[in-house]
């Protein structure tokens, strides 16, 4: 496993460019399953999770040409369905949360869907119950093979119709929608996510013939088509990573530049950050984080400490509560961070602790950070990396600590972060890569 060497303590200054939208990534790779004509795909992330989703969708038989850095056209003309019978399938799909969402398509173009219990972050439950019960409605037969820990779909012919979704589930609209866009008749998702990256693929599938309306909210209507056609789709810069640099920029005192952030479709993002007492400046479509000496976390009107919170999209993303929670630990003040989704996304803290942090876990959804308004600083230790987000919230941690620390498992970290070393050190930062 490779490792992190953060000298910490250095003040940053310069331009930081976002990543395309790893979240986004996922589901519109998948979307290339639907047409048998070319897809281009700009802006794609060069990280683990997406390239892993890429030899997927090419053992598949999709024909996969490198355009550009970031732009590839894709050809799914011919696709090997048996392929999901094949260990390999097995092994490929296995390892990637994402890859769940190739049923969906799947099943609609090609009346079968296979998936092996999907790998990732060790971050607690993700059901899939949303996603099946969604194939379930249009039609599809589902089963679970306990052995051999596979899930199959299989329909001669969806038909659309109306469902409530149990939870606003993003990766499940995704691929309930995938597989609407080509059913017999009318589908109606109420309950459905209506984040950026599900307006992203419901406009990319539009372009491509896919009859959809109430984009943007969570009352969706798709009317089935009988084939789609191939189109070209730009992603949106990756809102984790900016906020990731805004939190950053505040732990090292740094005035740091982000560029073409895609700013109005941050939602609440920004105004959370500002809650902390951070200077988050708009700049057309760039963001300003001028260098503080120190930052000051806001109460409600009543007196009483600030919440942040995570929720589905307007609301706050549940990706970025570890961010803030390490840049409340050198606030002015204090933050009660609430973790909803994930019964295991605030374990890390403990590391933070072991730094100097004052940080009361209240249960595994809870932590009470007292900011110390850096009248000491953190102490460099040794730490793991336990998935993505916690891993830059720690690198975040270690870039301001007195001291070099080490960052362990950091293939947690290149999952959802490209290049991430190689560009924070060319703004100053000092972090070492070691096999």
């Amino acid at each position: 496993m490779g490792s992190f060497k953060i000298e910490g303590g250095r003040r940053l200054k310069g331009e930081l460019i976002p990543q395309g939208a790893k979240n986004e990534a996922l589901q519109i790779l998948c979307a290339v399953l639907l047409t048998a004509e070319p897809v281009t795909i700009h802006n794609i992330p060069d990280i683990v999770d997406v390239n892993k989703l890429i030899d997927l969708l090419r053992h598949m038989g999709v024909k996969v040409e490198k355009l550009d850095e970031g732009s590839y056209r894709f050809t799914a003309k011919d696709v090997d369905i048996e392929f999901f019978l094949k260990p390999e399938f097995k092994k490929l799909g296995g390892g990637l949360r994402g890859s769940v969402m190739v049923v969906g398509p799947s099943l609609a173009r090609f009346g079968k869907g296979y998936i092996p219990t999907p790998g990732g972050d060790k971050i607690g439950r993700r059901r899939l119950d949303t996603h099946f019960i969604g194939f379930e409605r249009l039609g599809a037969e589902f089963k679970y093979d306990v052995k051999e820990g596979f899930f199959r779909a299989e329909a001669k012919q969806l038909k659309g119709a109306y469902m409530l979704l149990d939870e606003a589930s993003v990766t499940g609209t995704a691929n309930i929608l995938m597989a609407a866009v080509l059913a017999e008749g009318r589908t109606t998702i109420f309950n459905a996510a209506c984040e950026p990256y599900i307006q992203q693929l419901c406009n990319m599938l539009v372009r491509m013939g896919a009859k959809i309306s109430g984009i943007g909210s969570n009352l969706l209507h798709i009317d089935g088509v009988k084939e789609l056609g191939g189109t070209e789709h730009r992603m949106l810069p990756d809102m984790i990573e900016i906020g990731s640099f805004i939190g950053l920029a505040a732990m090292t005192r740094s005035e740091i530049t982000i560029k073409d952030t895609g700013y109005d479709h941050l939602g609440v993002i920004p105004e959370v950050f500002r809650k902390l007492g951070i200077a988050v400046v708009r700049n057309g479509d760039d963001i300003f984080v001028p260098a503080q000496e120190h930052y000051t976390i806001t109460k409600f009107i009543d007196g009483s400490n600030m919440v942040v919170s995570d929720a589905p999209w307007p609301g706050f993303t549940p990706d970025l509560l570890s961010i803030v929670l390490v840049t409340a630990t050198q606030a002015k003040g204090s933050l009660l961070v609430h973790q909803k989704m994930f019964e295991s996304r605030l374990f890390f803290v403990d590391k933070l602790i072991e730094m100097g942090a004052q940080i009361t876990l209240c249960d595994p959804h809870r932590a009470l950070v007292i900011g110390n308004d850096f009248q000491s600083s953190l102490r460099a230790i040794r730490m793991t990396s336990p998935d993505i987000r916690a891993g830059v919230s720690l690198l975040i941690a270690a870039l301001g600590a007195e001291g070099t620390s080490t960052i362990d498992n950091i293939e947690q970290i290149d999952r959802g972060y490209q290049r991430i070393a190689e560009r924070l050190n060319a703004i100053g930062a000092r972090i070492e890569r070691v096999d």
